[in-house]
């Protein structure tokens, strides 16, 4: 069984992201560089030197969790490829700085970015660490939205900006012109082109005022007065209906929790912004 509007409802969710990052095939070569034992596992411990710039451990395993390598090759992804990578990036570092590359404004700029995710990214991982959110609330958010079986629509829509357009576009249809063609003379709305297809859709996915009319329809049937919502006025036919199972708890229970972790996060940051005093200039 498939669950495409409910899958919708969770589908805004907080994303991890991470970057993709240098690989260099460049060799050590005659460089001063003096890799540790394999057994230094502890943070902050050095586990190479470049030039006499130490390496850590904490810094490998960083670097190692945001690299994401082409190859699905074991080899690619071995500590003594990844250390190489860095030893490299380290290398290329050292020269920007003997070249002052770190005094160029965009330089600058982009090391301060660079902080800024980085704390931010620190930030909001302490916050979900002691805010978590627990399987009952999402039972809760899925007993209210998801929980019970619904209906899904397939409907097609004309999209105009005045009332009076709307109401002619029906008289149109009382009169036997095709719903798609007009669609694709008249509708400003983006799926104009397509005959105004909307696909699949359930009552949540849609604003109010057009989901509500929608439901009224039957099978083959279009609205006889124009719909208002916040983008114009509407004409809608309704093509077909069919009645939808939620998924299991268990299936959905992860995104959930997810969404309601970014909830949480956007309620703290507008919280923050609430008492900050910010000056865009």
């Amino acid at each position: 069984m498939k669950y495409p509007h409910y899958l919708a409802l969770i589908a805004s969710l907080a994303a991890v992201t991470g970057c993709d990052q240098l690989q260099s095939s460049a060799g050590t070569g005659d460089s001063n560089i003096a890799v540790a034992a394999e057994t230094a596992v502890v943070e902050g411990v050095v586990i190479a030197t470049v030039n006499g710039q130490p390496i850590t451990q904490a810094e490998l395993d960083v670097y190692s969790s945001q690299r994401k390598s082409p190859s699905k090759a074991p080899e690619a992804n071995s500590k003594e490829v990844i250390m190489k990578e860095l030893v490299s990036l380290e290398l290329m570092r050292q020269d920007a700085a003997k070249q002052g590359l770190e005094k160029k404004p965009e330089v600058i700029a982009t090391l301060a970015q660079q902080q800024r995710t980085a704390l931010a990214g620190a930030a909001i991982q302490n916050y979900m660490t002691s805010n978590p959110v627990s399987d009952e609330d999402a039972k809760k958010v899925y007993d209210e939205q998801m929980g019970k079986a619904g209906k899904e629509f397939k409907a097609r829509h004309i999209l105009v900006k005045e009332q009076e357009e709307a109401e002619a576009i029906i008289k149109l249809l009382d009169s036997g012109s095709d719903f798609s063609e007009l669609a694709k003379e008249k509708s400003t709305g983006p799926s104009g082109a397509s005959g105004g297809e909307l696909g699949w859709f359930g009552e949540a996915q849609m604003v109010k005022p057009f989901s509500e009319a929608a439901a009224q329809l039957e099978k083959g049937q279009y609205t006889k007065a124009p719909v208002q919502t916040q983008f114009g006025w509407h004409v809608i036919i309704l093509d077909d209906s069919r009645e939808t199972t939620p998924p299991p708890f268990d299936d959905v229970k992860d995104r959930i929790k997810m969404l309601l972790v970014n909830q949480q996060m956007q309620q703290h940051v507008e919280a923050m912004r609430s008492t900050a005093t910010i000056e865009i200039k």
